[in-house]
């Protein structure tokens, strides 16, 4: 229901004074202005759609080189993209019936990860939907894809949506003390993220948060065991595992453990490495020195504890192979912290509450992933929160803002930041914002449109 149907039905039960008549027709002019506006922003996205489809293949090399996912992933997460941008149109009627949170001299930041920097268009007009002028940082690696990007974005929208060159940190700390920035958006680790929260108390900003994951792959009695070991070979080794949503901890029934080991160990050896840019590569490098380190690190804590690699270990550069470790146990760092790579940590389990468990047993909570049978719906709803973010006393632990059962992540990714909701628990993601002068922390999926923009009453 948009405002101007709201009017109607609170006034037509009694007559109208000539103030109430004047309130009723600005009323109806508000509401019907407001549709006019989204309609004409959905206008400049259908025409983004088309410009973003004619240089569809300058965009995916672009991709190539300055992020360094293969040309097979870069084309599979672009036309994804497009399909995700042209749902935006199922949203109009939510859409027109929100005010943006900026007023017209205001805008929101938006600081977007190196990983998702060419298909995060969703995210960006998320914001701009609503009625929000928008403020894009890119990673400093997607700087190619950024000004591309810009290339694209600046004769459609003019300075509705403005790109930011600036060092992040320094960027964002001017974000949080300019008057002119009311919410700030932020893909990150949630190590920086926190630094902020003093910051966001002080100059009294919304910060919503995306976070890392360290998402379990659960495989109950009774699943279809090929269906997940294809699975967890797709979703381990798109981008080299370095997505948020990657499986990384993966724990498999005892009844069947060797049998599953066998047939995804197999898998793994047959994806083919090498330059991303040739098209038969299935999976390039690891691009982030850091992540590098953190796989090296977790590597020798795992086989310090007893664990063994029966695939891969091998690091050539930023070449991380294929990699199969056997054996961990929850308190191995590549069981506890981010790993974003293509190694999978394996461990089994004797029944389902033991399973349940393990994959609480967590600081992040951002997606899991459930193969079983036809109860394994079930078992998939005992991990899963709240359908929607909500305030929360303190940093929720113990469930997942997204559950897959039986399910590809590529499913998974239908619609999202469109009209499904993103997001987790624990340190996956959260919202800070001061909401009657009270401090309020939320948790939990969320679309970035409907938190950067209110209803009215």
């Amino acid at each position: 229901m948009n405002p101007s149907s709201r009017s109607i039905q609170r006034r037509r039960l009694r007559p109208l004074s000539t103030s109430s008549a004047m309130e009723l027709w600005q009323n109806l002019s508000i509401g019907s202005m407001s549709m006019k506006k989204i309609e004409e922003r959905i206008d400049l996205v259908h025409r983004l759609i088309k410009v973003i489809s004619a240089n569809r293949d300058q965009l995916i090399e672009t991709a190539v080189k300055d992020a360094g996912f293969t040309l097979r992933e870069c084309r599979i997460e672009v036309d994804m993209n497009l399909d995700n941008l042209r749902s935006f149109d199922e949203m109009v009627t939510v859409f027109s019936e929100r005010q943006p949170i900026c007023h017209p001299d205001q805008e929101v930041v938006l600081l977007l990860p190196y990983n998702g920097s060419a298909w995060l268009n969703t995210a960006i007009l998320s914001i701009f939907l609503v009625g929000n002028r928008v403020r894009v940082k890119f990673a400093t690696r997607g700087s190619d894809i950024s000004r591309f990007t810009e290339s694209l974005y600046k004769p459609i929208f003019g300075n509705a949506i403005c790109f930011e060159y600036t060092d992040g940190r320094s960027f964002l700390e001017n974000a949080m003390s300019n008057p002119n920035i009311p919410a700030i958006c932020l893909f990150g680790s949630d190590d920086h993220a926190l630094l902020y929260q003093n910051s966001v108390k002080k100059f009294g900003k919304k910060f919503i948060f995306e976070g890392p994951g360290k998402d379990p792959f659960i495989i109950l009695p009774g699943a279809d065991v090929e269906a997940a070991a294809q699975e967890l070979a797709f979703s381990k080794y798109i981008y080299a595992g370095q997505t948020c949503t990657a499986p990384e901890r993966i724990y498999v029934h005892e009844s069947f453990h060797d049998v599953f080991v066998e047939r995804f160990v197999e898998l793994s050896r047959q994806v083919k490495t090498g330059d991303p840019a040739d098209p038969d590569t299935q999976m390039g490098p690891v691009v982030s020195e850091r992540a590098i380190a953190n796989i090296k690190t977790q590597l020798k804590d795992a086989l310090d504890k007893g664990a063994r690699i029966v695939l891969g270990g091998c690091i050539n550069g930023h070449m991380v192979y294929p990699t199969v470790v056997l054996g961990a146990t929850q308190d191995m760092l590549g069981m506890r912290e981010e790993t974003f790579g293509p190694v999978s940590y394996i461990c089994s389990f004797q029944n389902k509450d033991e399973a349940l468990r393990l994959a609480r047993e967590n600081r992040y909570g951002l997606r899991a992933s459930v193969y079983g049978d036809n109860k394994a719906v079930d078992f998939g709803n005992k991990l899963l929160g709240k359908s929607y973010s909500h305030p929360v006393d303190e940093i929720t632990f113990g469930c997942f803002g997204t559950v897959g059962v039986n399910q590809g992540r590529s499913e998974s990714w239908v619609g999202a930041f469109v009209s499904k909701p993103v997001g987790g628990y624990g340190y996956s993601g959260w919202i800070w914002e001061t909401i009657d002068n009270r401090f309020v922390l939320k948790q939990g999926p969320k679309l970035l449109s409907l938190e950067t923009s209110w209803e009215p009453s």
